[in-house]
């Protein structure tokens, strides 16, 4: 099978699976509900107004990976990837169209999630609102920093072979390792894929990273998690 029919049938997969739709859903409306929410909280000459108008994009990222983990992991239930490699036969093909069908919804449901985001923040925070230059900067990164979580998650669920076992290691590496020990650790701690990817969602930020260089380093991450997902999947019997 060419590569367009692979794509077009993963796509049909997350199309039709009411769990993945509804895991894209989440990513804008909790992100968009949890910033009108905090930003009434923000204020002051100290606040990060850019920041503050895309505060959600914590709780959000959380549905992000929740759909990219759901997208693999569904394959490793009832021979579902039997049936995929039977269509597909080259491994590395169907990987990269799985793949493929993540990142183009996510990407999307990003932007507008971004876009959404943004709008809220200036309605809510009013003149203290960030610029639309930068607001539209960060939107735009947003949308990119999104699908690369949703893309991480989805290579760790293919060298995992679990949704549950990927959801229980990525959490709490948000959660905890990011917010309870990152500001202990240091600078170190901006190498983590979900603090330097942020980092774009900032207008002011310390520390040698800037806004893409910190969307890179998250890439980089992205880009370790699938290269092992594609090789679990080349050399595990499905």
């Amino acid at each position: 099978m060419y590569f367009a029919p692979a794509l077009h049938a993963e796509w049909l997969k997350i199309r039709t699976l009411r769990s993945l739709v509804g895991s894209l859903g989440a990513v804008l409306i909790v992100t968009a509900a949890f910033t009108a929410l905090a930003a009434h909280d923000a204020g002051g000459p100290d606040t990060d107004r850019l920041y503050a108008a895309f505060i959600g994009v914590n709780l959000g990222q959380i549905a992000a990976i929740a759909f990219g983990t759901t997208a693999m992991s569904a394959e490793f239930h009832g021979g579902a990837l039997r049936l995929s490699l039977a269509a597909v036969p080259d491994r590395s093909r169907w990987f990269t169209a799985k793949a493929a069908a993540v990142t183009l919804p996510a990407l999307a449901v990003g932007l507008l999630t971004g876009l959404t985001s943004l709008a809220v923040g200036k309605a809510v925070l009013g003149a203290d609102g960030p610029g639309w230059g930068e607001g539209v900067r960060a939107a735009v990164g947003c949308a990119l920093y999104l699908t690369l979580m949703a893309l991480l998650a989805t290579g760790l669920a293919a060298v995992l072979r679990s949704g549950v076992a990927t959801l229980s290691i990525v959490i709490p590496l948000l959660i905890v390792v990011s917010f309870v020990i990152g500001d202990a650790a240091g600078g170190v701690a901006d190498l983590l894929p979900d603090r330097s990817g942020q980092i774009v969602l900032h207008h002011t930020r310390d520390g040698s990273l800037g806004p893409w260089s910190g969307l890179a380093v998250t890439a980089l991450w992205t880009a370790a998690a699938l290269a092992a997902g594609a090789w679990r999947v080349r050399r595990r019997d499905a």
